[in-house]
């Protein structure tokens, strides 16, 4: 009896085998897993994911296990990549669920500038099983193309087993892994381009081209402010206080902003930190990072944070 129970096992296994030969599987050491870099990545990614899918009231608490059916992802790609794909909101059998997720890796690898060529370190698979490393890097390469701005933990590196089964036997091979580069790095290893703020971008053209956006950012303030009987006529002073922009983004968004939630006629820097301060969170609610820019920058009359609000704005409704 014992022997029969043996050879079963011994069969169970050789097919198990068998179905992974010619296979290679990526492993995250332990002691890797325990890092503290890594660890504040992944909470990074985490608190990314929440913040950009606020107004949605998405939560996620795993990386691992919030992302492998595809939803969380499907709105990401919505949200950041004002990208609206016909499949189910919500994914229960697992032959659905790989459906819906081959439809939105194909959108983002293309997003994404994958090339067929490239190696690619996530797919379908990878995702659906609740690979980790696959995972983070999906999650780190859209972060870079739609939101270079976001300062992800630098210089993550983890041990990564590499295993290979074939007939012969199972080889493995430890090698380290880069996941986000060090922050005085030229380049990242994904291969993919940065994409520099656009705002940067202006700001070193000639003085001509850059009245001529703000010109345009200043129209469309206006348009909107015009039912308020109200005018801009100085971008780079006007918004230190506040109240202009809570007002801009209560037209923009169509909602309205109590008077005794803000200050509408500020006398200190206290009061116009505090006015500036629920905008930046008003932007946050709606879907709006702006990671860089804090209440101060505003409040201090820094032109390029100023632009980079009302840019933000201003590309999100440009088309209503």
């Amino acid at each position: 009896m014992e022997a029969a129970a043996f050879e079963y096992h011994r069969k169970e296994e050789d097919l198990e085998v068998e179905s992974f030969q010619g296979e290679k599987r990526k492993l995250i050491q332990p002691t890797s897993l325990k890092d503290p870099k890594l660890e504040n990545l992944k909470q990074a990614l985490v608190d990314w994911i929440n913040k950009t899918l606020k107004a949605e009231h998405i939560v996620i608490q795993s990386l691992e296990e919030d992302l492998y059916d595809g939803l969380v992802l499907h709105h990401l790609l919505a949200r950041l990549g004002n990208v609206k794909l016909d499949v189910e909101e919500i994914s229960l059998t697992s032959s659905s669920q790989l459906r819906k997720l081959e439809a939105i890796m194909t959108e983002l690898d293309k997003m994404l500038g994958v090339e067929d060529s490239c190696p690619i370190k996530w797919d379908v698979k990878l995702i659906h099983n609740k690979d980790l490393l696959a995972t983070i890097h999906l999650l780190v390469a859209m972060a870079k193309a739609f939101q270079p701005e976001l300062n992800l933990p630098p210089n993550v590196k983890i041990d990564v087993v590499t295993v290979e089964v074939s007939k012969s036997g199972i080889r493995s091979e430890v090698q380290t892994e880069v996941l986000t580069e060090d922050s005085n790095a030229g380049s990242d290893s994904s291969g993919y381009p940065e994409r520099e703020d656009p705002i940067e971008q202006l700001l070193k053209l000639e003085a001509n081209k850059v009245n001529t956006v703000k010109k345009a950012i200043l129209h469309f303030v206006n348009q909107n402010m015009a039912t308020l009987g109200l005018q801009v006529a100085d971008m780079d002073k006007q918004f230190a206080d506040g109240v202009i922009l809570l007002l801009l983004i209560g037209q923009l968004e169509g909602f309205f902003i109590p008077l005794v939630d803000f200050h509408l006629t500020p006398v200190s820097d206290t009061e116009m930190l505090h006015n500036v301060t629920l905008a930046l969170d008003l932007l946050d609610d709606i879907g709006l990072q702006l990671p860089n820019i804090e209440p101060q920058d505003i409040v201090s009359q820094d032109v390029a944070a100023t632009l980079r609000v009302l840019y933000a704005l201003f590309r999100k409704h440009k088309r209503n």
